[in-house]
C-alpha cells in the first residue's frame, strides 16, 4: 500500500510506502497509480471557513486534483476502482464553495465510468472526529481550543444535529466496500448512528473535562452549515452505510482529548 501526501505522515506503519506528491502534478501522479488496483483520494481542502475565504485554491485542490487524479488512472488504465472521498455537503444548498467543489468532483467521477469506464465509489462522509485528525476537523479544533483557553465556543442557537463518526469506523467501512459488487459506481453515505445537537455534544465534552470548561456562543450565525439536514432535493441518491459494532462518542471524545491534551502539554 502507498500513501500519498504533500505532506509527511507520521503514522506510516509496516507494508506501508509514503510518497511525497503534489496532485496538481498529473505526471508524477501517473508514476503513481501505475499498477494500482484501487485508487482512494482523500485530499481536499476540508475546512469549510478555509474553502469560503479562498475558493481558486479550494477548487484547484478539490476539483482539479481530483480531475488530475482520474485522468491520470484513464491514461495508465488497470485501475479497478477509485473511490472519491465527497461530503454530505455535495447535495446541499449550504456549504458555500466547499459543497460545490465535492458536487462538481462526484460529477467528473460519474463521467470517467460513463465515458471511460473507470468504476467508482462516492462515499459522502459526514461528520468525521478523531485523534489523529488535524485544523481541518470541527471537533479536533473545538477540543484544541478547549484544552488551551478552558472555553467551548460555538456559533448558531446550537440546536444544529449532527451525525458524528470516528475515524476508525469509517477507515474500516471505508474498505468494506470494496467487498461487494452493490457498491461499485454507487454513492455511499457514511455517518454516525446517533444524531446529537451542537451543544448536547459541548456538554458531553464539558462533563468529560470535569465541568471545568466555560461554554460560550459567539455568534448568533453558523454560515454556511447546515441546521438539521445537508440535503437539498437532487436526482442522485446515495445508500447509507453505517458501522457495526462502533465507536462509542464519549469514548472517542475522551480518545480524542487525551490525545490532544498530550501534544499541546507536550
Amino acid at each position: 500500500m502507498t500513501i500519498v501526501d504533500i505532506n509527511t505522515s507520521a503514522y506510516i506503519q509496516e507494508k506501508q510506502t509514503f510518497k511525497k506528491v503534489n496532485i496538481l502534478d498529473i505526471e508524477n501522479i501517473k508514476d503513481i497509480v501505475t499498477g494500482v488496483d484501487i485508487v482512494y483520494n482523500f485530499v481536499a481542502i476540508a475546512n469549510l471557513d478555509d474553502a469560503i475565504h479562498d475558493p481558486i485554491n479550494a477548487m484547484n485542490i478539490n476539483v482539479m486534483g481530483n480531475l488530475n487524479i482520474l485522468e491520470a488512472c484513464k491514461q495508465v488504465g488497470g485501475v479497478e476502482r477509485f473511490v472519491y472521498a465527497s461530503s454530505a455537503y455535495a447535495l446541499s444548498s449550504e456549504g458555500s464553495f466547499y459543497g460545490i467543489s465535492k458536487q462538481t468532483s462526484e460529477k467528473l467521477t460519474e463521467e470517467y465510468y460513463k465515458r471511460y469506464g473507470l468504476k467508482y465509489t462516492v462515499i459522502r462522509y459526514g461528520s468525521l472526529y478523531g485523534e489523529r485528525a488535524s485544523h481541518n476537523n470541527y471537533i479536533y479544533n473545538l477540543l484544541e481550543e478547549a484544552i488551551k483557553t478552558g472555553e467551548l465556543h460555538y456559533k448558531g442557537d446550537g440546536e444544529d444535529l449532527r451525525e458524528y463518526i470516528h475515524a476508525a469506523d469509517a477507515a474500516k467501512l471505508s474498505v468494506d466496500i470494496l467487498e461487494d459488487k452493490q457498491y461499485e459506481n454507487e454513492h455511499i453515505i457514511l455517518t454516525g448512528i446517533e444524531k446529537l445537537k451542537r451543544i448536547e455534544l459541548l456538554t458531553m465534552i464539558n462533563e468529560i473535562m470535569q465541568n471545568r470548561l466555560e461554554v460560550k456562543q459567539i455568534s448568533d450565525d453558523n454560515m454556511g452549515h447546515y441546521k438539521i439536514t445537508p440535503y437539498t432535493y437532487h436526482p442522485t441518491t446515495a445508500k447509507k452505510l453505517v458501522a457495526n459494532p462502533y465507536i462509542d462518542l464519549g469514548q472517542g471524545l475522551l480518545e480524542c482529548i487525551q490525545a490532544i491534551d498530550k501534544k499541546v502539554n507536550r
